[in-house]
């Protein structure tokens, strides 16, 4: 915005269009220039890029250095270098998946999915990160049962190299409606899985808008299962949109139930906004979050 000069005949002209003039700019830099947020901090913020893809990443970083907001979710190794650059954490990297539908109760997709693992597990723990996503794939006809011993063989490879280098396996739950077959879709199958596991480095990603939708009773399972769960993903349900008000989950209440555990991991939002203002529903997400 151009800086302008108003010149006027009389005192009061003059504070008239001063005060138009700082209004507006007001107004501007709102949107423009993001005010730091003033976090307590009790739970450690961050947020998934996809549904704030149509910024710019680098700007989008920017924006987040604004905010004082330190994190970040579902990036791959060719975009750490820009992490880095602004000093922003990858919460939850990605990469070495084939799909959400392709994973680990998979047999045939073992290899390939040892292959990634392997290979990206040490560059997460030398990036400085701890937290890498995997996926159990779709049933296809599939017993759970069977799957999940598939499951425990494939992730029982990669997980003593995961072990010596810090870093976290994180299978995300999902639910029948956005993701219909995925085998990982219900609390006590992950948590099956995690027991047969038998290891800290592998954990499960509790997505609370796919497991409200699936099974509902958010708080008590928190309050019962969060050993199993490392990592937090938030949107409203229904429909994925702003955590306000305007949706059935009552997030302040449900942070609390996970501060509550001593849980020091991260609570990432994923919501896909419907006002045009994507970062100011973002900041408005992050303030009820901050309980």
């Amino acid at each position: 915005m151009k800086r302008r000069t108003f010149i006027g005949t009389s005192a009061a002209a003059s504070l008239g269009l001063l005060a138009s003039k700082t209004n507006a700019m007001a107004g501007v830099e709102k949107n423009t220039f993001p005010q730091r947020l003033p976090l307590k901090n009790n739970i450690a913020h961050s947020v998934c890029y996809w549904p704030f893809n149509s910024i710019p990443l680098e700007e989008f970083l920017k924006t987040l250095n604004e905010l004082g907001i330190e994190a970040i979710d579902l990036i791959g190794p060719e975009e750490w270098p820009l992490l880095r650059k602004y000093n922003i954490h990858c919460s939850m990297c990605n990469g070495a998946e084939i799909s959400l539908t392709e994973g680990w109760n998979d047999p045939q997709y073992h290899k390939t999915l040892i292959k990634n693992y392997s290979e990206i597990i040490p560059k997460v723990a030398a990036a400085g990160y701890t937290n890498l996503i995997c996926f159990s794939g779709n049933r296809r006809g599939m017993d759970d049962a069977v799957g999940l011993q598939h499951c425990v063989d494939g992730l029982k490879q990669i997980l003593p190299l995961a072990e010596e280098h810090g870093v976290v396996i994180q299978m995300e739950l999902f639910n029948q409606i956005d993701h219909p077959d995925y085998m990982c879709d219900r609390s006590d199958w992950g948590i099956a899985l995690c027991e047969q596991l038998g290891s800290e480095n592998f954990k499960l990603l509790y997505d609370i808008y796919h497991m409200q939708i699936q099974e509902g009773d958010i708080i008590r399972s928190i309050q019962d299962n969060h050993a199993y769960f490392g990592h937090y993903h938030t949107a409203g349900v229904p429909g994925r949109h702003e955590i306000g008000e305007h949706q059935e989950l009552y997030y302040p209440a449900i942070v609390r139930a996970i501060v509550a555990t001593g849980f020091k991991g991260y609570l990432a939002q994923e919501f896909i906004a419907t006002k045009a203002d994507k970062i100011e529903a973002l900041r408005e997400a992050f303030l009820i979050c901050d309980v």
